[in-house]
């Protein structure tokens, strides 16, 4: 296992003028090569953690301990601060406190917390409904008290820009800063006009979800830097490459009956076993196999 950054590290760099980028991961190999480079985050995504493992879509159908999992199980093999998605915390006001300490203990090194109601939705959803104010902020206040760390961060997300508006997404921001929240998160901006105005009026650090195809355009490190935003999320890129390659793939396969024409590019097995660790695994068969026999 190798020694994982402590949140510390990652509330620093959120200080930093340079864009905290952290892209999503979803399961132990796109988390396990996210990892070998030096990005400050990852972002475990509800979407394509709740697709990997339960082959569902991101509508509330996973639970509390099967998030969980996902979380212990990434966080096993990462040195990388993980943020993991909290949907709404898994129900009410307890929920909410279970669900931050579990994460913590998990080994996140923050949770994303949202405001819609449950069942959620995931957020590319036209219009998603949200609970009333005074309930998230408490959500917000509960999960601040129940960390215990105050490093391990407390992402606030709103997502009614959609079916409430920029002014009313605005409000809620506002009123996830003034509760406490470490990061502000307004879901879906529909332009660069909004992505102003939402960095000139929330002073805490701010996030960005740039969802590749949806709503919100995908801009450069330093566009998104010269409005002002203090870290950027790209939840979807890995997952889409790696279905679009896999759908290439087995198409392939199953029209040809053969891998030997498939169009996209290939990790080489030994990479592959590599990555997985394989190297570590011989080296300790052959040592308690040379120490066995040496005893003999």
């Amino acid at each position: 296992m190798q020694v994982k950054v402590m949140p510390t590290a990652l509330k620093s760099h959120l200080l930093e003028p340079e864009l905290t980028v952290a892209p999503g991961v979803f399961e132990l190999i796109s988390a396990t090569l996210a990892d070998q480079h030096a990005f400050p985050a990852l972002y475990m995504t509800g979407n394509g953690t709740v697709a990997s493992a339960l082959g569902l879509p991101d509508v509330g159908l996973a639970t509390y301990t099967e998030m969980l999992n996902r979380i212990e199980a990434i966080t096993s093999r990462l040195s990388t601060p993980l943020i993991a998605d909290g949907d709404t915390g898994y129900g009410g006001l307890l929920n909410v406190d279970r669900t931050v300490r579990g994460y913590e203990r998990a080994g996140a090194a923050g949770i994303q917390l949202e405001d819609q109601v449950a069942p959620k939705k995931c957020g590319f959803a036209a219009v998603t409904e949200v609970v009333a104010l005074p309930l998230m902020v408490d959500k917000i206040k509960v999960a601040l008290e129940a960390r215990s760390n105050d490093d391990f961060l407390i992402v606030a997300r709103t997502d009614a820009r959609r079916g409430y508006g920029l002014t009313e997404a605005l409000d809620r921001a506002l009123a996830f800063e003034d509760a406490g929240a470490d990061i502000i998160f307004i879901e879906a901006p529909e332009s660069i006009e909004e992505m102003k105005t939402i960095c000139k009026q929330i002073q805490r650090p701010k996030l960005l979800n740039m969802v590749d195809g949806r709503t919100t355009q995908v801009l450069s490190k330093a566009q998104i830097e010269d409005l002002g935003y203090n870290m950027a999320i790209f939840p979807c890129t890995g997952f889409l490459a790696a279905t679009e390659a896999m759908r290439r793939c087995y198409t392939t396969i199953a029209n040809e009956g053969s891998s030997l024409n498939v169009d996209v590019p290939l990790c080489s097995f030994d990479d592959f076993v590599q990555l997985m660790g394989f190297d570590h695994a011989r080296a300790f068969d052959e040592r308690w196999n040379d120490e066995r026999w040496n005893d003999e």
